[in-house]
């Protein structure tokens, strides 16, 4: 393996399912380039995940704070130019800020990737390669450096405090515990209320814990207030209650998570826990749960077919259908028959 001591930088600013997938290449670069400084250029919500990740300086954008934000980060890395930058963030703003940030080489996505004016920005770029999972195409960033990402391994650096936190939510009682997080940051990725009533009213039904878990919108509190009217069985809300530090603990803590394409369910699969995603607006197989994916509804390829006229299988790689109702393509059925699968497989 290639050794240098010369600074690398890593700018992924958002969101929380993205920034979970650059874990594993820190990862990577952190076993093969042992001693190599590494600085990482990130968003505010992405440091309050990660903050104290081993190894790792950030610098944090604000993102509301425009040109002078840019300068200002300018002015608090280290001296001198960083050996590469990895520019794993195609959006103009990204783009923008990358020039920011002094490097010899300027590592970025493939043609078929980039936007936004990505390519003056970069001058070089990682492999074209349509098909596989999001978190590999940003494992494929260390490949210019001369390694491979054949290991996959996180380590959020969660606190202690916060498991204790996570703890002291319910008791231990040997019940398993169904997991809601109903909201992605995507309003068209997400399902409906009575729905996930049903499907929580069926684990309950069977014995589980039913938690709800989400952040301090309105969206998110509207939405878990009409899940929990539109429930039989009674369930804990920890909507809004917990802190981005803490949600790891807390995801680690869930038998089962359900929800749509969403951070906390790259989170959840990062801390080891299952994870029925309802997909219909996105591809599970680029942006579902990384390590298992047999416990997902998917119904991507019926919204191609009903909304764009063709197989999933002809789409471009990526393309979002996130169009009105395309989650009403999920049913009732489909999530509890995702859940049997996982009450079958851990009986």
């Amino acid at each position: 393996m290639p050794a240098t001591s010369s600074p690398l930088c890593l700018l992924r600013l958002s969101a929380l399912g993205d920034v979970t997938h650059v874990v594993p290449l820190v990862r990577t670069l952190q076993r093969a380039l042992p001693g190599t400084p590494l600085h990482w250029v990130i968003d505010k919500a992405g440091h309050k995940l990660l903050d104290g990740l081993p190894g790792v300086d950030f610098h944090v954008y604000d993102k509301n704070t425009g040109l002078a934000g840019m300068r200002a980060l300018r002015s608090e890395l280290p001296a001198g130019r960083f050996e590469a930058l990895l520019q794993m963030q195609v959006a103009f703003r990204a783009n923008v800020l990358s020039a920011f940030i002094p490097a010899r080489r300027r590592i970025g996505y493939d043609k078929s990737r980039s936007k936004d004016l990505h390519g003056l920005f970069i001058n070089e770029r990682i492999p074209d390669r349509p098909g596989i999972h999001v978190l590999d195409a940003i494992g494929s960033f260390c490949e210019p450096l001369g390694l491979k990402q054949t290991e996959i391994s996180w380590d959020l650096a969660t606190p202690a405090q916060a498991h204790e936190w996570a703890a002291a939510q319910w008791p231990e009682d040997g019940r398993p515990v169904l997991m809601i997080s109903p909201c992605s940051s995507h309003q068209r990725r997400n399902w409906y209320a009575d729905r996930y009533a049903a499907l929580a009213d069926h684990a309950a039904a069977q014995g589980w814990r039913v938690v709800l878990c989400g952040g301090r919108s309105e969206l998110e509190r509207t939405t878990s207030d009409a899940i929990l009217a539109a429930m039989k069985h009674p369930a804990l809300d920890l909507v809004g209650k917990d802190t981005l530090k803490q949600l790891p603990a807390l995801l680690a803590r869930a038998s089962l998570l359900v929800t749509p394409d969403s951070g906390p369910m790259h989170i959840a699969n990062a801390v080891g826990t299952k994870v029925l995603g309802l997909h219909a607006a996105s591809n599970p197989e680029r942006s579902g749960p990384y390590s298992d994916r047999r416990y997902c509804v998917d119904r991507y390829d019926a919204a191609a077919r009903r909304y764009l006229h063709k197989p999933a299988s002809e789409l471009k790689w990526g393309t979002k259908i996130e169009f009105d109702e395309v989650m009403s393509l999920i049913t009732v059925d489909d999530a509890i028959a995702a859940f049997e699968r996982y009450r079958s497989d851990h009986a």
